[in-house]
């Protein structure tokens, strides 16, 4: 074993639990103890702060300048996940927005590279269409959106099986529960956005192993009193995790607040960036299928105001969810990082527990990340 190294000086939160006046013991990339720091350890003191679970990010379009599409390389890819390293994400699933069969091919082709040369943080692949609903589009190109065939179902199950991870947005009414069964049973995990579905429909596709909601009130049918639509049979669901945007833009807090009483367990609503390629940039516009996206007033919008991701990162969904949302710190960061993990199946991040793997950040009292002292 290489020797033990022993972080004090912070509050440690182990993604369950709070621990105060202790060290969190290291050795080998591997969590070896909370509690007293060994005599024999390398001790790291640390001048306050937080450490916590990496955060995990299950909604990413880009960062560093770089926007997940055509042209899309492993380099890329690395580039988004150093990107959002910064902001205390150590796990993140890129994201492709609907677009072509040959686009969806190589950004597919793009992360088994990424998976092989095991670039740090990368999780694997989402894809956010392109069988989505006309109705609920959002931002996402109407003339690229379309049905969902074999050939679809049959490029999904291969590329699973090169990938850590993937997630698929669909429509819970064009795509049918028997392919999200199909889907499901090849390891995927299926969730429903950009859907006008009914409560009934999300619910036959929920019972064929659909298991989230992305970007929970955003682009899909909502409450309505006989018919709760595909936010309801979210929150009704126990078996729904659901990705929110919390920005105070994409969600009232009010509707928020409703959301995380009403919503059943195991599955929780978990937090994600919804990030485009200005993260860790100062672009103020870019262009997304030829169409130019402006940055301003702290959100991302197509020209006539519709949003088109988010001005958003991770860290500062949980900035917003603990001071001016006024959630539990602890809670904000499960949020973050132990329910995304668990949303995915990705059980061995989350947490700081003895034999997980030592996948943690540090933060300031402000909650903003800090680099580790060699």
């Amino acid at each position: 074993m290489i020797g033990l190294t022993a972080y004090t000086g912070a509050r440690i939160f182990d993604g369950e639990t709070w621990h105060d006046d202790a060290a969190l013991v290291v050795a080998d990339g591997v969590v070896h103890s909370i509690g007293a720091a060994p005599a024999d350890a390398r001790h790291v003191p640390l001048d306050g702060g937080v450490l916590a679970p990496g955060l995990i990010d299950l909604q990413v379009n880009g960062g560093g300048g770089q926007l997940i599409g055509p042209g899309t390389t492993a380099n890329d890819l690395g580039v988004i996940c150093a990107t959002h390293r910064a902001f205390g994400v150590t796990g993140l699933l890129p994201t492709l927005i609907t677009d072509t069969a040959a686009v969806t091919d190589a950004v597919l082709a793009a992360g088994a590279e990424a998976a092989r040369r095991q670039v740090p943080g990368f999780l694997g692949l989402h894809l956010e269409g392109p069988h989505l609903s006309l109705a609920r589009k959002g931002a996402h190109d109407p003339a690229l959106i379309r049905p969902i065939d074999e050939a679809d179902l049959a490029r999904l199950e291969r590329a699973r099986s090169a990938l850590p991870h993937l997630l698929v947005t669909v429509d819970a009414e064009t795509v049918t529960p028997e392919q999200i069964a199909r889907l499901v049973r090849a390891g995927i995990v299926v969730s429903i956005g950009h859907s006008d579905a009914s409560f009934e429909m999300t619910s036959a596709a929920i019972r064929m192993g659909a298991s989230m909601a992305t970007h929970l009130f955003n682009a899909m049918s909502q409450i309505g009193n006989r018919d709760p639509g595909v936010v309801g049979a979210a929150l009704h669901h126990g078996s729904v995790w659901g990705g929110l945007i919390a920005d105070g833009i994409h969600v009232h807090p009010a509707t928020l607040r409703l959301a995380l009483r009403a919503k059943t367990g195991p599955g929780r609503i978990f937090l994600v960036s919804d990030s485009m390629s200005q993260a860790g940039t100062d672009l103020r516009s870019f262009s997304l299928n030829g169409r130019t996206i402006y940055r301003q007033d702290g959100a991302l919008r197509l020209g006539d105001g519709t949003l088109a991701g988010a001005d958003l990162t991770l860290d500062a969904a949980v900035r917003y969810m603990h001071f001016k949302f006024g959630l539990e710190l602890g809670e904000c960061l499960r949020m973050a990082s132990l329910y995304p993990a668990q949303a995915i199946g990705a059980n061995g991040l989350g947490r700081l527990v003895p034999g997980a793997e030592a996948d943690f950040v540090w933060l300031d009292s402000g909650l903003k990340p800090r680099v580790l002292p060699r």
